[in-house]
């Protein structure tokens, strides 16, 4: 049982203003695991102004004195990955693999990632005439992240608004706080700054809306769903503050006629279905050739009966979603698209045989689906893939943009040339070609209503700069 009733502000563990308390629940299990703190508008203040008195000094520190912060953070991480693991594994269910392998594994991939851009970041332009241009910090940010990928997504967050030297405040997830907790252990015995990363457990209506209307936060980033998206950034619309927005996603995974069927469709269910459909950029709208439909259909039924789901401390490939809410929407999805009259291919309704306790999910897969349906149009953000058949390219490219959403998009086939020009159709921040993995150096963030800004690598550095114009520099000599 894990009690985290202290939040970090200003270098300390201090108690909430007003003490209040939430049960954390084990999905796996229903059972409650530990209790957080929820906090208010007063402990945000705190932590406000505790974040714009280090900003003075932090914002003018070294990229040296930053570099070597760096060092000794992924030091702890490294001290801390088995606790880290198994933390998320208890808060929102990721298989054990999953944990170490991914979840826990992605901080001091962001860390390292942000320490090597610093490295040779040029916080300075070449002087234009008498014309210097530099990028500074922003100033404090507030953090808002959620429970699908809790570590990987404070880190994206933190880690470059750390190396460009802003401040911060971080609203983690209430439902799968433990994995923050540990992460800001980790900052204090790496000797973070008093003041330079502080963190406040809350909801959204108590902390989330604090952080973004705050007049002492510069930026908010926020990741999340679309419909809390819109709510942060009417809130942080009065101060007009920077907001940065990594929202939903109903991503298209576009199958060409001439692609290895079963590595694409095997892929594309594997995809859907790790982290328990529980990502924002999972391909769950396959489309592929009507002429192929069958095969396709074979194939993707195949994968989904051959996904194992249980125990997320066994050797299951797939462990619950995160909580009852989660688990009662995504049934209501899969009875939708039944009702509208999608072919059931795989899985359905209730939960897998012999798991009736903890949030777990059949791998759900339905075929002869229209672009109408529901489950064609909104994120389930469960293990549920939408197939869908194409007769052309050019209609394939159609329904893969026919979204509110644009975070990711998918392609493959064998003629490379063919599946580059698809890709450069999609209306899609990121797209992925043949089953590519990912690149910790591929800037990460959505078109239309996925959001705005991008994270990852030497992108995500620019979120977090301002661009300062000095002008009346002594002209520079020409080179001889």
């Amino acid at each position: 049982m894990r009690d985290y009733l202290k939040f970090y502000i200003d270098g300390k563990w201090v108690d909430p203003v007003a003490p209040k308390t939430l049960d954390v629940i084990n999905p796996a299990t229903e059972a409650v695991a530990g209790r957080i703190s929820l906090g208010g508008a007063a402990d945000v203040d705190a932590a406000v102004k505790a974040a714009r008195k280090a900003f003075e000094t932090w914002s003018q520190s070294s990229r040296e004195e930053r570099m070597d912060l760096f060092m000794r953070i992924m030091a702890e991480l490294k001290n801390r990955h088995e606790d880290m693991a198994k933390a998320i594994t208890e808060e929102m269910g990721a298989p054990v693999w999953l944990a170490q392998r991914a979840q826990a594994a992605m901080g001091a991939a962001h860390f390292g990632t942000a320490l090597n851009v610093l490295k040779s970041y040029k916080f300075e332009e070449p002087q234009r005439g008498t014309t210097l241009i530099v990028k500074e910090p922003i100033g404090v940010c507030g953090f808002i992240t959620p429970w699908n990928w809790p570590l990987n997504q404070i880190a994206c967050k933190v880690a470059p608004a750390l190396a460009v030297g802003c401040t911060m405040v971080l609203k983690p997830s209430e439902i799968a706080p433990f994995s923050a907790q540990i992460f800001a252990e980790i900052m204090d015995a790496a000797g973070v700054p008093a003041g330079v990363f502080n963190m406040v457990n809350g909801d959204g209506p108590g902390v989330g809306a604090a952080i973004s209307s705050h007049p002492g936060v510069d930026m908010v980033s926020f990741t999340g769903s679309t419909r809390a998206g819109i709510e942060v950034a009417k809130n942080a619309a009065p101060t007009i503050k920077r907001v940065h927005q990594e929202l939903g996603g109903k991503s298209p995974n576009i199958i060409l006629e001439d692609a290895d069927m079963k590595t694409a469709v095997t892929g594309g269910v594997r995809s859907v279905m790790t982290n328990t459909g529980q990502s924002c950029n999972a391909p769950t709208r396959m489309l592929a050739p009507k002429s192929k439909m069958a095969e396709v259909v074979a194939i993707a039924k195949a994968a989904a009966e051959a996904t194992t789901v249980g125990d997320p401390n066994g050797n299951a490939q797939m462990g619950p979603v995160v909580s009852e809410a989660q688990w009662n929407k995504i049934q209501g999805l899969i009875k939708k698209g039944i009702e509208e009259g999608a072919t059931l291919v795989a899985g359905g309704p209730g939960k897998p045989e012999g798991l009736e306790k903890g949030y777990y999910v059949k791998p759900t897969i339905f075929a002869d689906v229209t672009p109408t349906m529901t489950i064609a149009k909104e994120e389930i953000f469960g293990p549920v893939l939408s197939i869908m058949p194409y007769d052309t390219v050019d209609q394939a490219v159609q329904i893969g943009n026919d979204t509110e959403y644009g975070l990711a998009a998918y392609v493959s086939g064998g003629d490379f040339e063919k599946v580059r020009a698809v890709a450069s159709r999609m209306r899609a921040g990121q797209v992925s070609l043949n089953g590519a993995g990912p690149d910790m150096m591929a800037p990460f963030g959505g078109y239309k209503q996925s959001g705005n800004g991008r994270e990852w690598g030497d992108h995500a550095f620019a979120e977090f700069l301002e661009t300062k114009a000095i002008i009346g520099m002594p002209k520079l000599e020409a080179a001889e």
